[in-house]
């Protein structure tokens, strides 16, 4: 921490973080004077055998979901049901319908990653009894957003038919679509509940006979009489594999996998004989009736049972079953036959085979189908089980199929239809964006036109673009980032990615393209500045407080506290990322220090007390200070900030600006320095330095130069890029330097440009090659001689990395080790570079605008690098199957 200390003085460090602290025991104390939503579903315990239990109703409140029913039957059918009965007449029971369990039918995953583990009631007409949510992994259910909402949710469905096309959002009578209300700030997570409903409904619907099951055209074979051999038919399509390791199911690792099933077709004439031999495939085939499929499954590694301990339970294999399409099918004892061996040539060992009939006429081999082997997986943080299924598609080849595959018509997923149905929404939003941000890229040419007595050339775009965003964007289409996006997009790109999971939510997905283009391009401040729903809505307020007569009673904190108080929302953000690794559901309470949720989600009416003073107090702090949350608070705005380092155009600068305040006093938020320096990642660009940067009256400078050449009678020029009136007569290039060194440093640049001596001269490929090394390399001569001990430690950490990433690709390290290793390291090279190679890259990375490195230029630099580089890790070793999870 030496180094730290030397660039952050002691005291300031410690008043820093009491500040912090305060403020979470602040933000702390609001949260448990809140009443708390009934968290009682959020990651519930649930029964371990509640996937494989006959007697369901005996491990979950069936009668919550069918009220009517006196008594329920064990689980049946498949996929699995109950059969909810009537008070019994004349000593038989009166079927009054069914109940199922969601997870039984689909494990559609919601916001979280996880499904929502529900039970649903259903009569025999087809119509919903009650629905009741029993266990889901959804953080924003669990404050803020109470579970009542999602209770209120599925209500909507009661008396419903599942023969209904029922669809979030609005009922289109035209089109056959019954709508249902959202809930608000939580879209992703209803659109995958009607899903969830929807699905099972109508599979156990087609089961019993209330909605007609669905008909599939039977294959048709295209014969040859080739005998295949083992590799030739992997090689074609026509056998798969399921893989399932240790470390899938929470296991310790193992160098064979739990599980390795091989399985494939037997009822194509060609691939059953190249499998079984003549002789036994056809003494299979006169077992089998017209309607029946035979298929076959190997165990070739692993010790585990395919098969499972069902058929001593009453006939069941409960280890495997086969879905296609909406349908699933089971086996029982009379479903399985024996597989005396594999006739096919190069075929693999295997410890446990047999051959499955299915004997529905719905399934069909010209139609892709899955073989599913299930499972429970155990939490290694918890002990918790959870049910689990792993699925390999199986598709006939096309050319063992007469006129090849059919043509198969999929429904569109649900971020699809969400697209769909506000595509005039979504277009209007997108214009918007673009719009706001090619005004923005010509900013130039309305700052030329504008003055500091009348900048409506560039507040004509601003306030429109204020009001658009508190209207349309945020009250309107809710469309608030916040940084429990960032949270979910850091968790994603680490560990999962799922594009559908983003694309549900068409504005929020649009709205960080937006953003993340934007700070790459100009830095935070379009986003903050302009965009912000919130951000806006502050500004508004303090624009209005100057209106009503407040306008003596504004200003800003005096410099010194800015300048402590400013670092607050790094502490903040840098907090909930720390957190989020071990508790997204602790990070996405601590999260509600934003007030985005409370304002524009839910509204200060839907919320208790403390979120609404909490929203009111910020907003009437905004009538007097600027901004003063953007500014202080933020966490959304300090994770933009961090890659604004790193802005490829910023705001122009001339050399005067260093000792002309005029900028700097009238600079809302406080981003320019006593050097006249802007600081990018506090700057909420609102242009007001660019009005003044041109305007020959007001810019000190530029009116000091008017006045000259006017009382000498010499031309008036136009102004020039650098921001003076344009030379009567060149100058050379040579003095401009020589001047602009003597007058100190430039303010034209974030801090003092720095020429790397190593990269003096360098061209291509060994440009290159210093380039990568200056990134994955933070060592150097200059580091090694000020602090070699650093140095030392620093490679010795490095070595312990490097170690931990090799134990991860070898399945013997968890995630969340492997993220504490990487953070430590980052924290580290931050020191070793402070010490050595003090310096970052200004503007695009091909130029050689190299800067002196200031402590949060180098947390952001690193920071963000090494994200980068362990999400690529991470990917790589994820895709491999290696890293536990």
């Amino acid at each position: 921490m030496y180094l730290l200390c030397k660039s952050l003085a002691v005291r300031d460090v410690r008043d820093f973080a009491y500040r912090l602290a305060a403020f979470f025991f602040l933000l702390g104390s609001l949260l448990m004077m809140a009443p708390r939503a009934q968290a009682g579903a959020y990651e519930a315990k649930l029964p371990d055998d509640l996937h494989t239990a006959k007697d369901l109703c005996a491990l979950v409140p069936c009668a919550e979901v069918f009220p009517a029913a006196s008594s329920f039957s064990p689980r049946m059918g498949q996929p699995p049901y109950v059969e909810a009965y009537g008070v019994a007449e004349a000593g038989r029971k009166k079927l009054l319908g069914y109940v199922m369990l969601s997870t039984d039918i689909t494990d559609t995953p919601a916001y979280s990653g996880k499904p929502v583990v529900t039970l649903i009631g259903m009569d025999a007409t087809g119509h919903f009894t009650g629905i009741k949510v029993l266990k889901h992994s959804e953080p924003i259910l669990l404050l803020g957003i109470p579970e009542s909402a999602l209770l209120k949710f599925n209500q909507q469905y009661v008396g419903k038919s599942v023969t209904d096309k029922i669809e979030v959002g609005q009922t289109r009578a035209d089109e056959g679509v019954l709508g249902v209300d959202a809930i608000s700030g939580a879209t992703v997570t209803v659109i995958a509940q009607n899903q969830v409903l929807m699905t099972s409904g109508a599979a156990v619907a087609r089961q019993v006979g209330i909605m007609a099951p669905v008909v599939r055209e039977a294959a048709h074979y295209a014969v040859t009489g080739q005998h295949y051999s083992w590799e030739q038919l992997v090689k074609a399509g026509a056998l798969q594999k399921i893989q399932v390791k240790n470390e899938q199911l929470g296991l310790e690792h193992s160098d064979t996998p739990f599980i390795e099933l091989w399985f494939g077709d037997l009822n194509h004439p060609d691939i059953g004989r190249s499998l079984l031999g003549d002789n036994s495939w056809n003494n299979l085939h006169s077992q089998l009736k017209p309607h029946e499929h035979a298929l076959f499954v190997i165990r070739t590694a692993g010790k585990e049972s395919f098969k499972g301990s069902g058929f001593v339970r009453g006939g069941i294999y409960d280890r495997v079953q086969v879905k296609q399409g909406g349908d699933s099918f089971t086996f029982r004892d009379l479903d399985y036959l024996n597989l005396y061996g594999i006739a096919a040539d190069g075929a693999p060992a295997y410890t446990e085979s047999a051959i499955f009939v299915i004997r529905s006429k719905a399934f069909s081999a010209s139609y892709p189908w899955k073989l599913s082997f299930l499972g429970n997986r155990i939490d290694r943080a918890t002990g918790s089980k959870s049910f689990t299924s792993f699925d390999t598609t199986y598709w006939m080849p096309a050319s063992y199929l007469e006129g090849g595959r059919p043509q198969i018509e999929e429904a569109a997923a649900p971020w699809v239809r969400v697209w769909k149905s506000k595509a005039l929404e979504i277009a209007l939003f997108a214009l918007l964006l673009v719009t706001v941000g090619v005004v923005y890229a010509f900013r130039e040419k309305l700052t030329r036109l504008s003055t500091h007595k009348n900048k409506w050339p560039v507040n004509a775009f601003k306030y429109s673009a204020w009001a658009l965003s508190i209207g349309f964007v945020g009250f309107g289409a809710m469309a608030q980032p916040s940084i429990t996006q960032v949270l979910t997009w850091f968790h994603a790109l680490l560990f999962q990615w799922t594009w559908s999971l983003f694309l549900t939510d068409p504005f929020i997905f649009l709205f960080w393209i937006f953003i993340i283009v934007t700070v790459f391009l100009f830095g935070r401040g379009l986003f903050c500045g302009w965009m912000c729903p919130f951000g806006s809505l502050s500004e508004a307020m303090y624009k209005l407080g100057g209106l009503i007569g407040l306008k003596r009673f504004q200003g800003h904190l005096p410099r010194v506290w800015h300048d402590r108080l400013k670092w607050i929302k790094y502490g903040i953000f840098f907090g909930l990322l720390t957190i989020s690794v071990f508790s997204m559901g602790l990070a996405e309470m601590l999260a509600e220090v934003e007030p985005f949720k409370t304002t524009f989600l839910v509204g200060i009416s839907h919320r208790t007390w403390p979120y609404g003073l909490f929203v009111c107090t910020l907003l009437g702090l905004s009538l007097f200070i600027e901004r003063p949350y953007c500014k202080y608070i933020c966490p959304l705005g300090a994770s933009l900030a961090m890659p604004s380092t790193f802005r490829w155009f910023g705001l122009r600068r001339k050399q005067d600006c260093k000792s002309c305040k005029a900028c700097a006093v009238g600079c809302g938020s406080l981003a320019i320095d006593a050097a006249g320096r802007i600081d990018h990642r506090e700057c909420l660009h609102c242009l007001d330095c660019m009005v003044l940067y041109t305007d020959v009256k007001a810019c000190p400078p530029l009116a000091k130069e008017r006045k000259r050449r006017e009382r000498d009678g010499l031309e008036i020029t136009a102004i020039g890029r650098d921001g003076y009136f344009i030379p009567i007569h060149p100058v050379s290039s040579d003095s401009v330097s020589a001047v602009s060194k003597k007058q100190g440093p430039d303010p034209r640049m974030p801090t003092d440009p720095v020429a790397p001596p190593h990269k003096a001269g360098a061209r291509g490929l060994r440009w290159l090659w210093l380039e990568l090394r200056d990134h994955l390399w933070p060592w150097s001569a200059e580091g090694w001689a000020s602090q070699k001990a650093l140095q030392i430690a620093g490679l010795s950490l490095a070595l312990a990395v490097s170690l931990a990433w090799l134990l991860a690709a070898m399945g013997r390290l968890s995630s969340a080790a492997i993220i504490g290793w990487w953070f430590g390291w980052s924290v580290y090279e931050v020191l070793i570079r402070l010490s050595g190679r003090r310096y970052v890259k200004d503007g695009p990375w091909w130029q050689a605008n190299y800067r002196y490195a200031s402590v949060m230029d180098m947390l952001s630099y690193v920071g963000f690098k090494n994200l980068l580089i362990g999400a690529v890790l991470f990917l790589t070793l994820k895709t491999l199957g290696l890293l536990l999870v």
